[in-house]
């Protein structure tokens, strides 16, 4: 029946791979499950077959029920619990099979339940008939369930899991099973995957270290640990791991087990006497390692003890499970991080390399990929020197989130620069790009090629900003006059038609003083979905004004952040200060070694007092730009380049890596405690700080105001 439990009947012997040797599984392996919601064997899911394979090696009474129609399958313990019912009882329904009991309160429409909402079931001591024999006679037994929902590997609910035993540390394993599956199937990188299964192993196996590893490729091997009372936070938890590369023959259990393609299993002794990387290793006296189980990523995981330990066998199996269904997740990433590898290569191409470098006109740019980060986008932007020179600027967006119109945006992209270094009026130069996206149009048959652009010219000379736009959203100017309150203000520019639709666009021409700052976006800033424009286009010019500075890299991250609620479009920003005294700024390339920090510290101290900064702001700037190189040679495992730029009201410094780090929130700055002091040290010391995620890689900047008088 489902869920009950008598006596618990003899463990039986320790399975690997497909389970044998004792009644039930013998029975499950004969029995044709191609005519049952299962379907056959051999194509059930890594996930569903892992939970039999546990089911059957387990000494505890359990049933699997399958699908909408519950189709039940079971171990040698369920078996003795239904007595006469079993083997008939296998592939079919389960209201089918106990009709006396399925509608009794707290049965069927228990296991309907956890089927239907995916939450768990644990009710203890429920007197319920059961008939053992074929003479129908009902017995009055006391019995303790547990109930689980069961998911395949890409987290969908597809059955229920029954543990009918008082065994409370089986069922949370059994869970916690069900949550590591639900969990992996939001994975996207090896990262990702790494996270979850370390997370996963220390707490579910009660361990006191655990490994996981995948091959690199080439030979060797990437491994990564996590030790029972390591202190590890937010940030520590959305960091990536760090990794540890070996050569391919290197002795750690884990990448025995992975080169191998079997288990290894110590009861008692010293398993990492060979590859021990410190002392947490060297106390590790009982481990289990198990192949990932996966068709193209090889890797292993591992989980050890300090302590003599007996692996049973549903240990065994559970641990087994969690490898193949971690395996499968690291397939998936690793697919994953090749497309994403490609797509961001190409995007690389199509923006450019480096913004000018000007005296009083400072530039940053932000491109935030949407949708989720694996296809190439259509957002594009640039910023070069005229021939007379003046700045040129422009932002656009060709529809789309696919290689052609990525492709497209770069054809946009290198026509106005070329229109623009010819004759660079803003009209004529959008006039003539309307050509060739009619042309373009024309050449791939399709009347559907969407693109917007707004292009200007600034004249730092002439404090002017000339300005026209291709169905384009008007850019923002941030004003602040010396001794005025900073206002935002969007310039007043007809929108025009897009791109390709005979386009006329109006000319604006506007104040650009010293002190002002332009900000050009996309309208992935300003949209969001349920929400008006005009909200987005008020909350971007809110976010702008109240910004603490006009600098164009803090306000490139304050335009990202300034509209609430997540968008599938890409995001681009350009902004361009136009500042009140001309700046200085120097950089440092940081190679990838452990003396690096101590290099930048000398440098940046040294240039900073040949420009008679402050003592006070040399010493935080210092203690900060040494804790961000130090992070990004750690995590991102790249050389880094560092940047200063140093003007009248304050000192920016950046850290930039090649690597992929990610983004670093706001929400992540508690003390990184086993990594060093952490960015909560620069949101001490700095008055402002921000992450850059370009596609060249992720910098990480703070800003400090000098002191005034």
């Amino acid at each position: 029946m489902p869920g009950t439990v008598g006596s618990v009947p003899t463990p039986p012997a320790p399975v690997s791979g497909a389970p044998a040797g004792t009644d039930a599984a013998a029975a499950v392996l004969r029995h044709d499950w191609a005519g049952t919601s299962l379907g056959p064997r051999q194509s059930w899911d890594p996930a569903v077959r892992a939970v039999v394979d546990l089911v059957l090696a387990s000494p505890v009474p359990m049933a699997l029920t399958y699908g909408d129609d519950l189709t039940l399958l079971y171990n040698d313990g369920y078996a003795e619990l239904i007595g006469e019912k079993h083997p008939a009882a296998l592939g079919r329904p389960a209201a089918d099979v106990f009709p006396e009991l399925w509608r009794l309160p707290g049965v069927g429409e228990v296991v309907e339940r956890v089927y239907r909402d995916g939450g768990t079931f644990l009710e203890k001591e429920t007197t319920l008939p059961l008939v053992r024999s074929r003479s129908g006679v009902p017995e009055q037994a006391v019995f303790t369930r547990g109930y689980s929902p069961v998911r395949d590997a890409t987290g969908r609910i597809v059955g229920v899991l029954t543990v009918a035993a008082e065994t409370t540390h089986v069922t949370q394993q059994l869970q916690s099973l069900s949550e590591v599956a639900a969990a992996l199937a939001g994975t996207l990188t090896l990262d990702d995957v790494a996270r979850v299964a370390l997370r996963y192993t220390i707490s579910t196996f009660d361990a006191d270290r655990v490994a996981f590893a995948v091959d690199e490729g080439g030979g060797g091997w990437r491994m990564v640990r996590r030790v029972r009372g390591e202190l590890m936070d937010e940030a520590d938890e959305r960091l990536p791991p760090l990794w540890r590369r070996t050569p391919a023959d290197w002795p750690d259990p884990v990448v025995q087990a992975a080169r191998a393609g079997t288990p290894l299993v110590v009861d008692d002794g010293q398993p990492l006497r060979e590859a021990a990387a410190d002392r947490h290793d060297q106390k590790i006296v009982s481990l289990a390692a198990v192949p990932l189980r996966a068709s193209v990523v090889r890797g292993g995981l591992s989980v050890g003890h300090q302590a003599p330990r007996l692996w049973s066998a549903a240990e065994r199996a559970l641990l087994a499970a969690s490898a193949e269904l971690i395996g499968q997740a690291a397939e998936r990433a690793r697919r994953f991080e090749t497309q994403h590898g490609t797509a961001q290569l190409l995007q690389r191409s199509m923006l450019p390399e480096h913004l000018p470098d000007l005296p009083r006109l400072r530039i940053a740019a932000r491109y935030d990929p949407g949708v989720d980060g694996n296809a190439a986008g259509g957002d594009f932007y640039d910023a070069f020197l005229l021939p007379t020179g003046r700045l040129g600027i422009v932002l656009g967006d060709v529809a789309g989130h696919d290689v052609q119109a990525a492709a497209r945006m770069g054809q946009v992209r290198a026509a106005l620069r070329a229109l623009a270094l010819s004759d660079p009026r803003p009209d004529a130069v959008l006039a003539g790009l309307d050509r060739l996206v009619t042309s373009l149009g024309a050449e791939a048959g399709t009347h559907e090629l969407f693109v917007t652009v707004v292009f200007g010219v600034v004249d730092a000379e002439r404090q002017e900003l000339t300005l026209a736009s291709a169905g384009h959203p008007a850019p923002l100017i941030r004003r602040c006059a010396p001794d005025d309150r900073p206002y935002a203000e969007y310039v007043d520019l007809a929108p025009g038609a897009p791109l390709g639709l005979d386009a006329r666009p109006a000319v604006t021409t506007v104040r650009f003083a010293p002190g002002d700052t332009l900000l050009l976006f996309s309208d992935g800033v300003v949209e969001r979905r349920r929400q008006s424009l005009t909200a987005g286009l008020d909350a971007l010019a809110g976010a702008v004004a109240g910004a603490g500075s006009g600098d164009p890299r803090a306000l490139c991250a304050v335009a990202t952040a300034a509209v609430p609620g997540a968008t599938e479009d890409d995001v681009a920003v350009l902004a361009v200060e136009h500042a009140l005294k001309p700046s200085r700024s120097a950089s440092m390339e940081v190679p990838a070694e452990p003396t690096a920090p101590s290099r930048v510290r000398h440098w940046l101290t040294a240039q900073l007092g040949e420009w008679q900064v402050p003592e006070s702001v040399i010493g935080a700037a210092v203690l900060c730009t040494s804790e961000l190189t130090t992070n990004a040679l750690l995590h991102a495992g790249t050389a880094a380049r560092v940047e200063i730029d140093l003007s009248a009201e304050r000192l920016l410094v950046s850290v930039a890596d090649s690597g992929t780090r990610g983004t670093v929130t706001r929400a992540q700055t508690d003390t990184l405690s086993s990594r060093g002091r952490g960015l909560g040290l620069i949101e001490e010391l700095s008055d402002a700080w921000g992450t850059d995620p370009t596609v060249r890689g992720s910098t990480v900047w703070f800003e400090i105001l000098l002191p005034t008088g």
